[in-house]
């Protein structure tokens, strides 16, 4: 499996990351261990999960549980040199998570020593901060986002402190780089600058939403990545399965991620169906699997580092690995393209 740099660093990440986030509610701790082996074995070398992980539903119960599973990989195969491992720290108002405190020097230093200990390992390869502390417009809040209640001085002396506490867990090798996560153009480049500004630990990565249906970070952030050196980690690049055609008809299958969350977390509108459609159509049109052309056009993009997939069966691990060798005619992006401008912003 091809890989790319990671940012800056000297870090070859592979251009498909295997996703956790089902790992400890749809998915058995063998079943999460049953997917390492087998992504890795096909050249897969990069895993995200995070702190907050299992989700559907985020609980209590469950806080930590995904990160756990990894660490019993660790301590069964003793392989943590195959694997390049990311996870994030959450931020204000995941009440799950130190009450919904905010990302501080404070909750960091807690937060990398409780997922140290869950996964079984001295140190994380990339820290995210899962979404800044001043809110964002992912998750379909771009439709009302309105950032006039933020106060940038206090945005910025939370950055610096932060970038400091980063600084204090790199030295003790706790952390080797840092990324972002559900961030904007405005707060990557202020990251960069205090950064720049202080010779403190630069910002490598941004995991956003992005796939053929959700194509937010095509101006501003697709700039600014490319000429800074910020590969992007899309997530949801199979639009939560609307992709892979199984919700076509608007049908809902037994233990589908949409039997667990209706209306996939705000991206079933009247809209999206039409579009939908129109991407699997071509997909049939060429020959392809939808989830694979869909994976595959990730690595089209330009700012593009690794789009994280997951997998709730053997047969969808299967499929999302299959796409590593398939490459997109040059007629095919265009007919891509031209769906995506009839069908804007379905969600």
């Amino acid at each position: 499996m091809r890989k790319k740099k990671l940012g800056s660093t000297d870090l070859m990440v592979s251009e498909l990351c295997l996703g956790s986030m089902t790992w400890g509610t749809q998915n058995t701790e063998a079943e999460g261990h049953g997917q390492i082996d087998v992504a890795l074995d096909r050249g897969i070398n990069f895993v995200d999960t995070a702190e907050m992980y299992p989700v559907n539903p985020v609980s209590a119960e469950t806080i930590g549980r995904t990160e756990s599973i990894i660490g019993t990989w660790f301590d069964k195969t003793g392989r943590r040199d195959d694997m390049i491992l990311a996870t994030k720290i959450s931020g204000a108002g995941m009440k799950h998570c130190r009450g919904g405190a905010p990302i501080s020097p404070e909750t960091m230093t807690q937060a990398v020593e409780g997922s140290l200990a869950r996964l079984q390992t001295d140190y994380i390869d990339l820290y995210q901060f899962h979404w800044p502390n001043r809110g964002s417009y992912m998750f379909r809040q771009n439709w009302s986002y309105d950032p006039s209640s933020q106060n940038k001085a206090e945005t910025l002396d939370s950055m610096a402190a932060c970038l400091n506490t980063l600084q204090k867990l790199v030295d003790q090798g706790k952390i080797r780089h840092f990324g972002l996560s559900n961030e904007s153009a405005w707060g990557t480049a202020q990251w960069l600058r205090l950064s720049e500004q202080h010779g403190l630990p630069r910002v490598q990565s941004i995991q956003n939403e992005y796939s053929l249906l959700c194509r937010l970070f095509d101006t501003d952030l697709s700039e600014l990545c490319v000429n800074e050196e910020i590969g992007l980690l899309a997530f949801s690049p199979l639009a939560a399965g609307l992709l892979s055609g199984k919700y076509a008809g608007d049908v809902i299958p037994e233990g589908s991620r949409r039997a667990l969350n209706g209306n996939l977390g705000g991206r079933i509108t009247p809209r999206v169906w039409e579009s939908v459609s129109a991407y699997l159509a071509l997909a049939q049109e060429h020959g392809l699997d939808p989830c694979q052309m869909a994976l595959a056009w990730c690595r089209t993009r330009p700012f593009m580092c690794s789009a994280i997939f997951g997998a709730t069966t053997q047969e969808q691990l299967e499929i999302a690995l299959g796409s590593d060798d398939l490459e997109l005619s040059e007629e095919l992006v265009m007919a891509l393209d031209a769906v995506h401008k009839a069908h804007p912003m379905p969600y």
